[in-house]
């Protein structure tokens, strides 16, 4: 019997926040949730109108996330916060 291999895939951990004009956070919330490296949306209330928890797998992917973001009709600023992953 041969052992299985596991293959471990390392995520980069991001929070995009989002300014957004009035009545959009709902509609900007659920576009985020069409987009591949996004995990999670939420329209909130706060500083922010919606935060979104993306994983990838380099800054050049975040990137393209952002720049998605960016161009989002209703968005008006985002915020990116870069998870730092605990040392060993």
């Amino acid at each position: 019997m041969s052992a299985a291999k596991l293959y471990l895939v390392a995520f980069v951990e991001a929070y995009v926040l989002v300014n957004c004009e009035a009545g959009n956070s709902w509609k900007i919330a659920e576009t985020a949730l069409k987009m591949e490296n996004v995990k999670m949306a939420h329209a909130v209330t706060g500083q922010y109108d919606v935060i979104a928890y993306v994983e990838f797998a380099d800054m050049d992917v975040l990137t393209e996330i952002l720049g998605q973001f960016q161009v989002m009709a209703g968005v008006n600023r985002t915020h990116t916060a870069v998870a730092i992953p605990p040392t060993k």
